[in-house]
């Protein structure tokens, strides 16, 4: 395992990804996990991350010095680097040129940790202190215009540091350098694969579970459907699936629901018509966080009573990602800034007294659309976009009513519909429609409307973390305009949002 030990950098998953790539199983630990916990955990590598802070600052996170003593390889990027020389009694001062963005590297090509690496590599930068002193044992191994240590090691201690991200995708060989530190300086074996990840994931099921019941709540979406399957893989009939239908889903989305796992994959699934009661408790309501408490509320009820007429139950399932866990994590109280906390993860009321079974906390999206894979699911499911709790609760700017949601399934039906004949959906990571609380005047024959206005969004991104507006060609887009404005009733003007994460999110609320 590699331990990837968390300073507030906005790339920490990409780190874990990049490690995981090559196979290997990695991790993200906060800054200040002990030398002890590292040691009892089969490390073989550890990276420190980057980070906001500076060294000099009141409140900068420091990890613990003994990780130094413990004869694992150490990557320190970025701030992770300027924590190293700090520690290790080398100097750290401002720069007087902040250096962010591309910038060319003259590499020492003899190091372990940039072999095979370009004389000259493009990297990217992105800090604002530097390394003025080398710590006893280290050498320069690259520099840049304004870092003359861009990189340094200490090989007898296979210490490693770089002032750039070899993460990102900017810095074009950084998965070589991964590697190099990987295989070459920790020795890993290139084991961990998504076969390898179901078998283990089903003996500790079976394990922890015996011939207990679980009950999961099924939204029909990527994360809880693949641990559906994954958990009737290893439990078969005491997996009980709950799906609750609070009338926010998309059209005809909860018959597809139940046709599927209940006919192909026989799996206990019991289905709850609760739209009138959402309905009921959100009417009147029109601030979004507002409708997101009302909505998860209800929603525990309504499955804690589902669950009950199981019989007794004592384990819940949940469709968690190791992105809801770091983002949860930092929410508490770790470095990294975040813009909301997620529900699956320490959001359950105590009440309802489930021990948790999460199969899926340690993967990422992509991990997960290939579990699917492996699993033989369908590539409608597997390569579905993601879906928000609240379902179009919050695709529906201002009160919800049952005409409104009726309206917005009809536009998004056609939207989907029509990104699909064009061969798009599965270059788009999220598309959807909202509906605005606005109407505009229009035109239809020879009479004046009034009408509502919809906006089409679609963003492409390969994690949900950053994204950037799709650019659907105009032929589609008019398509997408005269289907939805000619076809539903009571729109006569369609918009396109054109803003990419950041600076806004991918929903609207």
């Amino acid at each position: 395992m590699i331990a990837v030990l968390d300073f507030g950098s906005q790339y920490n998953q990409l780190i874990a990804r990049r490690v995981r790539e090559l196979k290997v199983y990695s991790k993200i630990m906060p800054y200040n996990t002990t030398a002890k916990e590292l040691s009892g955990m089969n490390c073989s590598g550890i990276i420190l991350s980057g980070g906001p802070s500076s060294v000099y600052s009141q409140n900068a996170p420091f990890p613990d010095k003994n990780i130094f003593k413990l004869d694992i390889p150490i990557l320190a990027i970025c701030y992770g680097m300027q924590v190293m020389s700090y520690i290790l009694g080398g100097k750290v001062s401002p720069s007087k040129e902040r250096e962010y963005g591309y910038a060319e590297l003259s590499t020492d090509r003899h190091s372990p940790l940039l072999k095979n690496i370009s004389k000259k590599a493009k990297v990217w930068m992105s800090h604002q202190d530097r390394i003025t002193k080398l710590p006893p044992g280290f050498k320069s191994i690259g520099k840049t215009k304004n870092a003359p240590v861009a990189a340094m090691s200490d090989t007898s201690r296979k210490f490693y540091a770089l002032q750039f991200h070899p993460e990102v995708e900017h810095t074009l060989e950084g998965k070589k350098i991964f590697f190099n530190f990987i295989k070459n300086i920790c020795k890993c074996e290139h084991s961990w694969t998504i076969k390898s990840f179901i078998e283990t994931e089903i003996k500790k099921t079976r394990a922890l579970a015996g011939n207990k019941k679980v009950v999961l709540g099924l939204s029909g979406g990527v994360d809880s459907s693949v641990a559906a399957v994954l958990l009737h893989k290893a439990i078969k009939n005491n997996l009980h699936c709950i799906f609750v239908d609070h009338g926010l889903l998309r059209k005809n989305e909860a018959t597809k629901v139940a046709k599927l796992f209940r006919e192909h994959y026989k799996i206990n699934l019991v289905t709850v018509n609760a739209s009138s009661t959402f309905l009921k408790k959100l009417k009147g309501v029109t601030n979004p966080e507002k409708k997101r408490k009302i909505i998860g509320k209800t929603f525990i009820d309504v499955f804690e009573k589902s669950a009950k007429r199981i019989g007794k139950v004592e384990f819940l399932a949940q469709g968690t990602l190791y992105p809801d866990v770091i983002e949860s994590i930092s929410a508490k109280g770790g470095p990294s800034a975040t813009i909301k906390s997620h529900h699956n993860v320490g959001g359950l009321p105590k009440k309802l007294k489930f021990k948790l079974i999460e199969p899926l906390r340690d993967l990422f999206k992509d991990e997960v659309r290939n579990l699917g894979k492996e699993l033989g699911m369908p590539n409608e499911l597997v390569w579905r976009h993601p879906f928000p709790g609240p379902g179009l609760a919050v695709r529906i700017i201002g009160e919800i009513t049952k005409s409104r949601i009726t309206l917005l399934q009809e536009a998004d039906s056609r939207f989907m519909d029509e990104i699909k004949k064009a061969g798009l959906y599965r270059h788009i990571w999220q598309a959807f429609t909202v509906l605005l609380p606005v109407k505009t005047v229009g035109v239809m024959g020879d009479e004046r409307t009034y009408e509502n206005v919809i906006a089409i969004r679609a963003v492409t991104s390969s994690d949900g973390m950053t994204a950037d507006w799709a650019r659907i060609p105009y032929d589609t887009l008019s398509s997408i305009s005269n289907r939805i404005i000619n076809e539903v009733k009571g729109i006569n003007r369609v918009v396109y949002d054109i803003s990419s994460k950041p600076p806004s999110t991918i929903e609207w609320e």
